[in-house]
């Protein structure tokens, strides 16, 4: 009985408004390209091409999904979005980048802290003592350390 609906023009009509209009609350263009494909198979049914429920359906998953492949890849080609790619890795962009130093870091493993963007990490050093007030360069980062080294402008002062 409902399969009997499926081959009435009216119903597919009334398919075709209502994803055009749902296409207002869920934008994207995937309902309308439902409705698109929904006013092709009521044309189908009308002209009676399209004369069994399981030819109709199965005429309107093909159309359907045709539209989405064609709009996607069109909309792709003519209206790309805007991606920018950045560096993925953080560790290049913070090598060299000066630090100060306020707490001690060395001598050996012993761990101090150093300011760097705004905030305090935890920071590792070659071994040698960099002492509190001092500026030194990161080499690179460990975890949710950095590993930084006296820095040589400082050094040479």
């Amino acid at each position: 009985m409902v399969m009997e609906y499926i081959l009435f023009f009216e119903t597919w009509i009334i398919l075709a408004i209502l994803f055009a209009c749902l296409e207002i609350f869920v934008p994207g263009g995937i309902l309308l390209n439902l409705g698109i494909a929904s006013l092709i198979v009521a044309i189908g049914v009308q002209q009676e091409i399209l004369d069994t429920w399981i030819l109709t359906l199965t005429t309107w998953f093909i159309i359907a999904t045709f539209l989405l492949i064609v709009v996607y890849f069109i909309t792709q080609r003519y209206f790309p979005g805007e991606t920018i790619v950045e560096n993925i890795y953080e560790e290049v962009d913070i090598y060299g980048k000066s630090v100060l130093v306020l707490e001690q870091i060395g001598p050996g493993t012993h761990a101090g802290r150093v300011e760097y963007q705004g905030t305090t990490w935890t920071a590792l050093g070659d071994g040698s003592i960099i002492k509190a007030g001092s500026q030194a360069d990161i080499v690179c980062k460990e975890n949710i350390s950095l590993v930084v080294e006296a820095s040589k402008e400082h050094a040479l002062n």
